[in-house]
């Protein structure tokens, strides 16, 4: 008798678990997702307020295509983006595999600090780089050379690396985990020397993380402003400092088109990232 009684309300009370389980996720992407829906919508608005949506027009994104300012700040970001991703994935992806392969003493230390440009906050690792470009590698060199330098695209670049080896280097580092080393062995055995069996055997299977980690560095490089706007100077601004600069004159349609871009692009880069992470 006190089984059968119990059966009702232990169905019950897991019926009432799921129901609030699905009430909390729906709402938590509500949350995240609805204001991001509401961008979208009105960035096809026919008239440049923001209050109300008075119909559907794609002069907002015809608009940007003819934007001279906007096409320097792309290209900006793209060429900062492409090169600082192309040098932190072969930098994290080197550091990567010493530190899976050699053991050598303060290897966790060593290991950890490789984890802190994550964790920390962007606005420290800005004044940071800041500090360092005026306080210390300008006036070095300086006085080594005579040169006269400020703060440029350049600086920029080195800002988006550094922050960039890391994410590499985590996502390259985790494929490492699962690495089957007795492929490498057998290749050995085979007769392959260490150069090709690097070539035939281990870059195919980490390239699905490098792939991954690339990705993920070019899409934090394109979407990135503390840093940049930390080390640009008086330089041709980037994709956000230019939106930043829009903002500050009023959020119009053309911002929302613009915005709209960046997060079908910023999206569609994670997800190619993901995909490259888990493909096997």
């Amino acid at each position: 008798m006190r089984n059968s009684a119990r059966a009702p309300s232990t169905g019950l009370a897991l019926r009432l678990g799921k129901a609030g389980l699905a009430v909390n996720a729906l709402g938590i992407f509500a949350f995240l997702y609805v204001p991001i829906l509401i961008l979208i919508v009105f960035s096809f608005n026919d008239t440049r307020t923001v209050a109300r949506m008075t119909g559907l027009s794609l002069q907002w994104y015809e608009k940007l295509f003819v934007n001279r300012d906007l096409l320097a700040a792309a290209r900006n970001s793209l060429i900062i983006a492409l090169t600082s991703t192309l040098v932190a994935t072969v930098m994290g992806t080197l550091t990567a595999l010493g530190m899976d392969r050699f053991h050598f003493r303060l290897r966790k230390t060593f290991d950890t600090v490789l984890y802190l440009p994550i964790v920390i906050p962007e606005i420290v690792m800005g004044i940071s780089l800041l500090l360092f470009f005026n306080l210390a590698f300008f006036p070095v060199i300086q006085l080594i050379s005579g040169a006269s330098l400020s703060l440029g695209l350049w600086t920029i670049l080195i800002g988006h690396i550094a922050f960039n080896i890391p994410f590499v280097y985590v996502i390259v580092r985790a494929r490492l985990v699962g690495f089957d080393r007795t492929l490498e062995e057998a290749a050995r055995d085979l007769g392959a020397d260490e150069w090709r069996t690097f070539w035939r055997v281990t870059f195919p299977l980490l390239l699905p993380g490098i792939l991954g980690g690339a990705l993920m560095a070019f899409t934090l490089s394109l979407d990135d402003f503390l840093v940049t706007v930390f080390t640009a100077g008086t330089a041709s601004p980037t994709m956000p400092l230019y939106i930043y600069s829009l903002v500050r004159r009023g959020v119009t349609p053309e911002i929302n088109a613009l915005s709209t871009v960046l997060l079908l692009a910023s999206m569609g880069l994670i997800v190619l990232s993901l995909a490259a992470q888990r493909r096997e």
